[in-house]
C-alpha cells in the first residue's frame, strides 16, 4: 500500500519538465503564427473576389481583359512578359503574370491596337506593379538597352 501511496503522489504533485512546456509554447506561438500570416494572404483573396459597384470581381476584370486581349499577345511579347516576371518567386509567378498580363490587355484594347507590343507591356507592369518593384524595372530595361524616359511620368506617380 505504501509504495501506490508514492506511486500517486509522485504523479498527482510533480509537473512536466520545463523544456517539455517550453517546447510546447513555442511551437504554440509559431503556429498561431503562420496561421496568422496564412488568413492574412487568404482575406487579401477573398477581397479580390467580392463584386465592386459595377458588379464584376477585381478576378473578373483581370479574366475578362486577358480574354479579350488573347489574340493580340505575339510570341515576342509572351517571351518580354516572361522576362519581366522573372524575379518573381516561383509559387507567385503565375498569378502575379495573369494580373500583369491582363494590365497589358487592359491597355493595348483599350489603345485600339492590333498587337500588344514592348511598350504595352512596359505601361502595363509598371501600373499593374507596386513602385517598389519600378526599380528592377529600370535596371532591367537599363540591361536591354531600351529607354525608360517615355514612361517617366508613370514611374514618378
Amino acid at each position: 500500500m505504501k509504495s501506490t501511496g508514492a506511486v500517486l503522489g509522485y504523479l498527482s504533485s510533480s509537473a512536466p519538465p520545463s523544456w517539455f512546456m517550453n517546447t510546447i509554447a513555442f511551437w504554440g506561438w509559431v503556429m498561431l503564427g503562420l496561421m496568422g500570416i496564412g488568413g492574412f494572404f487568404m482575406f487579401r483573396k477573398f477581397l479580390k473576389v467580392l463584386p465592386k459597384a459595377d458588379g464584376k470581381s477585381k478576378l473578373d476584370w483581370q479574366n475578362y481583359w486577358v480574354e479579350r486581349s488573347r489574340p493580340l499577345w505575339t510570341d515576342e511579347s509572351k517571351a518580354f512578359l516572361d522576362e519581366l516576371v522573372q524575379p518573381v518567386p516561383g509559387p507567385f509567378r503565375d498569378i502575379a503574370k495573369h494580373s500583369i498580363a491582363a494590365e497589358i490587355g487592359k491597355i493595348a484594347v483599350e489603345s485600339g491596337a492590333t498587337e500588344v507590343t514592348r511598350d504595352h507591356c512596359i505601361k502595363g507592369y509598371i501600373v499593374a506593379t507596386p513602385k517598389r518593384d519600378y526599380k528592377f524595372l529600370m535596371n532591367f530595361l537599363q540591361k536591354k538597352n531600351i529607354d525608360y524616359t517615355p514612361y517617366q511620368h508613370l514611374i514618378n506617380k
